[in-house]
Order: structure tokens, then sequence, then C-alpha cells
């Protein structure tokens, strides 16, 4: 229950955003949908029908077509979708200022189609204010060294605050795990401040059997941050970037090969992570479980505004794409060569979450 109120609330602020900006810009929506499948409930208002159907994976914002040109046989479908509004349409779609999304000036496609992961970064850092808010932050401060590895072996000492891990800053502690998690075995440079003067080092990760994984040799790191002040602010733009910077990592790690399909999570994954946190943080409260929720909230919503910004079919990336590729060169893309790219994409997406959920079922059971 956990997980379908936590996806429903990432799905409406990311259709949200496509919905606001749309009719900002004056192009006309058909119909704000959250889940898939049949629909449950709706009603219209202001010639858009809001609705919420049986499957909460997933949700769209459809703008009115227009029929010029459709691909694949969809003229009659999107002709016979516009006059049903019409009939039940309480004024905007009637409204001369409208336009179908087709025949927006393309900075306004662009802008609307670049709104909803927008609204998933606004969402998160709106999410993160109130848990730094709460919970306070942690600073990369190190606290112990193990003894025999790199990190000791380099001159490093508790206290030292780490600015830079191989050049990519380091505002807070638990980028320091997913730093040396990324890292593995190659060597790492690592920048720090000691009593205001600069250092850096570069070490070796050595392998650690029981761990499992490469380590430099921290014990412990983390200097907590009280969160109920202005620096609020500061640290939840940190929390919202720890999310982008790992995210990317991450996929750049997929990318290079250095990743394994379990590195790979879907809707059952998310859902088993859901219930994973609730369980540990039950003992302590419900409002601990709730903020847990909203940490999670958070990182999941940076995650979908990421790979909806991906150049592929299919999704806002792709759509992006041959904006701007229209924008540059001042021609539009025929809409039948387009939709072709797309209806690939999409079926290639739907064999990935097919892929992915087998992948989650199986990880599952054999936890």
């Amino acid at each position: 229950m956990l997980f379908i109120l936590i996806f429903c609330v990432i799905v409406i602020s990311h259709e949200f955003g496509h919905f606001i900006v749309a009719r900002i810009n004056g192009i006309r929506v058909s119909e704000f949908t959250v889940g898939v499948g049949p629909k449950l409930f709706g009603f219209k208002k202001n010639g858009t029908e809001f609705c919420f159907r049986l499957l909460p994976f997933g949700g769209a914002c459809i703008y009115e077509l227009d029929e010029d040109g459709l691909p694949f046989g969809l003229e009659r479908e999107a002709k016979e979708k516009v006059e049903e509004s019409e009939e039940a349409d309480a004024g905007f779609i009637n409204d001369k200022s409208g336009v179908a999304f087709a025949k927006a000036p393309v900075w306004s496609r662009i802008a609307t189609v670049l709104a909803g992961p927008v609204f998933n970064f606004i969402l998160a850092y709106i999410l993160a204010l109130v848990v730094v808010w709460f919970t306070g932050s942690s600073r990369p401060v190190i606290t112990g060294l193990m003894e025999g590895y790199p990190a000791k072996e380099a001159g490093m000492q508790e206290g030292d605050l780490i600015t830079r891990m191989n050049g990519s800053r380091v505002y807070l502690a638990n980028e320091i795990y997913i730093n040396t998690y990324i890292n593995g075995g190659k060597e790492m440079t690592i920048d720090f401040t000691r009593d205001g003067e600069k250092h850096s080092v570069t070490v070796t990760p050595r392998y650690d059997d029981e761990v499992d994984r490469y380590l430099v040799g921290f014990n412990g790191y983390g200097e907590y941050v009280y969160g109920n002040n202005a620096g609020v602010f500061k640290y939840a733009a940190y929390e919202v970037r720890y999310g982008v910077v790992g995210t990317v990592k991450g996929l750049l790690m997929m990318l290079t090969g250095n990743g394994s399909k379990d590195d790979i999570g879907g809707p059952v994954a998310m859902a088993t992570a859901i219930d994973d946190v609730k369980e540990a943080a039950s003992p302590y409260g419900g409002w601990i479980v709730a903020l847990n929720m909203m940490n999670l909230a958070m990182l999941l919503s940076v995650n979908l505004g990421i790979v909806n910004l991906l150049p592929l079919p299919a999704i806002d990336g792709g759509r992006l794409l041959f904006l701007i590729i229209e924008a540059v060169t001042g021609r539009k893309i025929p809409p039948e060569k387009e939709g072709l790219v797309h209806l690939v994409g999409f079926v290639l997406l739907i064999l990935l979450m097919i892929f992915v959920t087998y992948n989650d079922i199986i990880r599952l059971l054999s936890r």
C-alpha cells in the first residue's frame, strides 16, 4: 500500500508538470490519467478528463492531438476523442486560444515535455526540505580509520573533512560510500581539509573478502548537522544533488559494463525496498517511518526525473530530442517517422520492464 501511495505521488507530480505547463502555453489537454489499464473512476473539468486506472504503474498527460499526419491510422480515433471531449466540455476545448499540441510553437512544446522531469526535481527538493528539517544531515568528516588499509597508510586522520573524490565534489557523508563503491579497485584521489589546510592523497582500494568489495579503509564517517535552521535549504539541495549524482553514476556503470542485472530494479524491487525500510523504521514510531518514506520518495522522484531525460524513444527525453532538432533546423520531423521510432522504443521498453520484473521476482524468491 505504501508503494502505491509513493508511486502515485511521484507520477502525479510528473504528469502535473506536463499538464500545468501545457495549459499555461495554451495547449489543450484531453486526459490526465494516473495508472494504466481499465479506468476505475474519473471526472471531466475544463475540457480535460481526470481519471485513475487499475494498475498504479505509470500515468499520462494526453494532449489534444491534431489529426493531420498522425501515424499508424490514428486519425479517426483522435478525431472521435476530440469530438467526445467537446460534447462534455466545460469550456476549455472550445476556447479558440487553445491549440493542439502539434500546432503549438516548438519552444512551448519543449517546455511542456521538459516540465515532467523538472517537477520531479521540485517534488524531490520539497521532500528533502522536510526530511532535513526533522532529521538533519551529515558532513563528510572521517570518524574512524581501519588499520592496514590505504587511507590510514596515506596519512589520513580522524576529523579530516573530505571535499572531493576523483575530482567529484563531496558535500554529504553518504557520497563517500557511493564514490568508493562505484570506484571499485581503481586508483582514487581524495582531497580533504585538516585544520583549514588543503590536502590530497592518492590511494588504491583493497579488496575485503568479508564485505565482498573494495575498501579505502574508512571505519566511520559523518558529522551530524542540525537541519532546523536556515541551512536546511543548502542541505536539502545537497540531498537532491546526491540523488542526481548517484543515479547518473549508476547509469554510467551500466552503460560501461561495470554493473550487473542485479543493479537494475523495477516496481517489485521498489516495493520490496519500501517494505524493508518500513520494517526497519517501525520500532521507532510512525513519524520515523513517514520520514524514511519521504526520503525514499525523494530518491525515486530524482531517479524518475533523470531516466525521463534520457534521449530514448517513447519517453520524455526522446521527444525532447526530436523537438530540439526541430528548434535547431526549423523543420518538423515527419510525424510518421517520429511515431515509428517511438513505437519501436515503446515495444523495447515493455520488453525491458518484463525482464526487470522477472529479475526482481527471482531475486525476491532467492532471499
